[in-house]
């Protein structure tokens, strides 16, 4: 003991001891969580909590986890896979919810939480709350599209009703489609209220759609979903996203009639059309038979009067055209009177004719004598004898033409263009073949052909023309003529 430093803490030891007078053993990690455990689970037996849900999450077992929060705390929570499939709703984040349950502690994180054994919605303005993010949701999908809906048929030989079989709504139903139009209706019970009705409600909607058309249960043309009113929570299954997208892919035109005229559920969005009540519903589905009978009757008569009014109407016609016309006999004999007429004068026209065409005869006749035709072609023959000979007029003809062709020959050469050249002269043109004429359009052109009379000679016109010659006695060379380029210049 003597040789211990100043500075030795008793507490400080390497190795842990009993001290004298200490009786409380060392606890274990697992038995201080049990105590905590037993101490949490006894003190707070069953406690409902209110909160908002955050990190809500499903296990692949079917058990729930989340977080209930407020402004200045957090508690974990659990709830097992029998109890969450038990929700009347689809828990959420940002819901306010009251959780009932017990509170204990889970050891492997030192952490408290609560088991939740049920979960509400925390009032009428956290269930509405809901109700607006689901339907902003469903609406930024198209589900509410007003594009998607479809026209109702007009006579539905089938209409399947999606409603509970025992309450007033199907009765009213059947019997407002059995005052308006009798129809078949086929009915598939759902509950419409309590755990598991969406899930009901929306298979049925499902079941109908996927129905054969010749099947054994006939396929309907129209659905009805139907429901009585109640509270925005007795009609909340309506508003589930379950029932929402399956009214949105039926196949079959669906109308929506769920709760009053005031009760609007997302259902009624999703459907083709919106009823305000379950009668309403038959009477937008079915028109009223009476009335379609009187429309019927009306047409038919509307037709009959089409047709007959237009055979009436000519019958007028021709009653009142008829009495305007003079009598047929009157017509009849006027013109018997004109024909009588023509004939008589058809008669005196022929005979005339005939007599002057007789009298020109006559006339005729007498100068067909033999002696006078006799006559006739001898002053026939006597002119003809006086027409030259064909072919004294032909040789004429020759040589008149013989004496033109000389006169144009003589006169050729001193057309030619060419001819000027065995006398020295030279033809300029240029690169295409056209005669320069002037000394301005020589000096413009890049080159120029000479034809002399035994041949032609490219030449080069100067880059800048030189004033014109004076008239002089002499040529004298020009500078610009190169003998070692083998071309003259031509000015």
């Amino acid at each position: 003991m003597a040789n211990r430093p100043e500075n030795y803490d008793e507490d400080a030891r390497l190795l842990a001891k009993e001290r004298q007078g200490d009786n409380a053993a060392p606890l274990s990690i697992s038995q201080i969580s049990q105590m905590l455990k037993r101490t949490v689970e006894d003190r707070f037996g069953h406690v409902r909590l209110r909160g908002e849900l955050s990190g809500v999450k499903r296990a692949a077992s079917g058990h729930m986890y989340c977080a209930l929060k407020d402004e200045n705390a957090v508690i974990d929570g659990v709830m097992w896979r029998g109890n969450a499939g038990r929700l009347a709703f689809r828990p959420e984040d940002g819901v306010e919810v009251i959780a009932t349950g017990k509170l204990t502690t889970y050891p492997g994180r030192s952490k408290y939480q609560i088991v939740i054994e049920s979960m509400e919605i925390a009032g009428e303005g956290a269930l509405l709350a809901l109700l607006a993010k689901l339907k902003a949701k469903l609406e930024a999908e198209g589900l509410f599209a007003p594009e998607r809906k479809r026209r109702l048929p007009f006579l539905p030989r089938t209409i399947g009703v999606v409603t509970s079989p025992t309450g007033a709504v199907i009765r009213d139903i059947l019997h407002r489609l059995g005052d308006r139009f009798p129809s078949h209706v086929v009915v598939w019970p759902v509950m419409v209220q309590g755990q598991g009705s969406a899930e009901q409600v929306a298979n049925a909607v499902r079941g109908f759609s996927a129905l054969p058309p010749n099947g054994p249960v006939p396929r309907p043309d129209l659905l009805i979903v139907a429901r009585g009113g109640g509270s925005i929570e007795d009609l909340w299954s309506f508003n589930e996203e379950v029932v929402v997208r399956a009214i949105a892919e039926s196949t079959i035109p669906t109308i929506s009639a769920v709760g009053h005229e005031t009760d609007t559920t997302l259902a009624d969005f999703a459907a083709d059309l919106r009823a305000p009540t379950p009668t309403a519903a038959a009477e937008l589905a079915v028109p009223v038979r009476q009335e379609l009978m009187a429309m019927l009757d009306e047409y038919a008569a509307r037709q009959r009067r089409g047709v007959v009014r237009p055979v009436a109407l000519a019958r007028e016609r021709l009653i009142s055209w008829s009495e305007r016309l003079p009598d047929p006999k009157m017509l009849v004999e006027a013109q018997g009177q004109r024909l009588d007429d023509l004939t008589d004068r058809l008669r005196r026209g022929l005979a005339g004719r005939a007599e002057q065409a007789r009298r020109a005869l006559a006339e005729s006749g007498g100068g067909l004598r033999p002696a006078l035709l006799q006559r006739h072609v001898v002053q026939l023959r006597r002119d003809l004898a006086r027409v030259p000979d064909p072919g004294i007029l032909a040789r004429q003809r020759v040589r008149e033409a013989g004496q033109a062709l000389a006169s144009l020959s003589r006169l050729l050469p001193q057309l030619n263009p060419y001819a000027p050249l065995e006398r020295g002269y030279a033809v300029v043109t240029d690169p295409s073949g056209h005669a320069v004429t002037t000394r301005e359009s020589a000096a413009a052109q890049a080159g120029l052909t000479l034809r002399f009379r035994d041949g032609t000679l490219d030449v080069t016109p100067g880059e800048s023309a030189p004033p014109a010659p004076r008239p002089r006695k002499a040529a004298r060379r020009s500078s610009q003529d190169d003998p070692a380029s083998g071309q003259q210049s031509l000015f």
